[in-house]
């Protein structure tokens, strides 16, 4: 393994092992230097690459952002029939909601948001928005092909997205969700599917 393939498994510990911690004793309570003592390095190199405790967050949040947009955009939704491509984003949504990892983020990014408003609008801007946006694509492309009919794609997709995690997001960033069962956030998002396909009036 080469000089910079080291530094980036270094850096990826340092992310996995500030996840643990902040999960395990909160973001107030993590002190740098135990990211550094469970995950080796220095504190030297975590300073050069994340700048400070906010900067590792924002690392992490970018980190949750890119797999969370990649596991989606990689089930090639666009010639999916929407009941087949909505229920493959609510399992993918649920299975990444319930990682430690997406607890930390949305923790601190929402509940600590008023403490770090820069980190709370970051994320709204980049990592919410990534995920609404590809649904919003999806949508825009299936009403061009008749399949689906609705106002305004945009605010579809936002509507979407919070019925199959609207509840759970926040159960996870106030703490009253500890542990989100990963079965029970399955089934919960196939029922969203389900809510706002067909609605709930007979037919």
């Amino acid at each position: 393994m080469d000089l910079a393939s080291r530094g980036e498994v270094r850096l990826e510990r340092f992310l996995d092992v500030a996840t643990e911690l902040f999960c395990e004793k909160g973001y107030q309570h993590t002190r740098l230097s135990e990211i550094v003592a469970r995950a080796g390095g220095s504190l030297a190199t975590l300073y050069r690459a994340f700048g400070d405790k906010e900067g590792l967050v924002r690392a992490i949040i970018q980190r949750r952002k890119d797999r969370m947009r990649s596991s989606i955009q990689a089930l090639i939704l666009d010639d999916m029939e929407p009941e087949h491509a909505l229920r493959a984003v609510a399992e993918e949504i649920a299975e990444q909601i319930s990682t430690r990892e997406a607890q930390v983020v949305y923790r601190i990014a929402l509940g600590e948001g008023s403490s770090f408003p820069d980190l709370r609008d970051w994320f709204f801007e980049h990592a919410v928005a990534s995920v609404r946006s590809t649904l919003s694509r999806y949508f825009e492309l299936q009403i061009a092909a008749g399949r689906m009919k609705m106002t305004c794609p945009a605010a579809a997709s936002n509507q979407f997205f919070m019925m199959l995690s609207g509840d759970v997001i926040l159960g996870i960033s106030s703490g009253h969700v500890r542990e989100p069962d990963p079965a029970q956030l399955r089934q919960h998002a196939l029922g969203a599917v389900d809510t706002f396909l067909y609605g709930t009036l007979p037919r």
